[in-house]
């Protein structure tokens, strides 16, 4: 069953965000979000995926847009179902995790993130976007990840 009534304002299907998780030496890269679903929450860089957009490109685009860095080193991570009561609105999160090994993150879009900042994992600052904490709920840490080996 739904947890909110589809209206007109909020979403008809979910829709597909695409969170990076920028790894450098032990922290990783987190934004205060402004002006949207989530305001005043921290997250990853991310963003939408777009119409036959690959998700590796998208997190290069969206990270790229957001903070000016490069990352490297993509591995595929989980995945978080998230709906918004609130805002009427419910996201698929495909987390990707990366690196990003030298440069300085810059707000680039000020109207969405008023400072980006690196933190361990464990202590990492609230309160955190709906996403960050659906991983947290399943104990994930991008430090423990292992990737499927697809080859055998």
């Amino acid at each position: 069953m739904n947890e909110f009534k589809q209206t007109s304002k909020s979403f008809t299907h979910p829709r597909i965000g695409v969170g990076v998780i920028i790894i450098r030496d032990d922290f990783v890269l987190m934004g205060k979000r402004k002006n949207s679903h989530g305001d005043g929450t921290w997250s990853f860089p991310g963003g939408h995926l777009e119409l036959n957009e690959e998700i590796g490109a998208c997190a290069k685009r969206e990270v790229k847009e957001e903070t000016g860095l490069l990352i490297n080193k993509m591995e595929y991570g989980p995945y978080t179902n998230d709906i918004f009561v609130n805002e009427k609105k419910h996201y698929v999160t495909l987390f990707v995790m990366a690196h990003s090994e030298k440069g300085k993150p810059v707000v680039k879009e000020p109207h969405a993130c008023s400072e980006w900042r690196w933190v361990k994992w464990h202590q990492l600052p609230s309160p955190l976007f709906l996403p960050v904490v659906h991983l947290q709920e399943i104990g994930f840490s991008p430090f423990r990840w292992s990737t499927f080996d697809l080859t055998k």
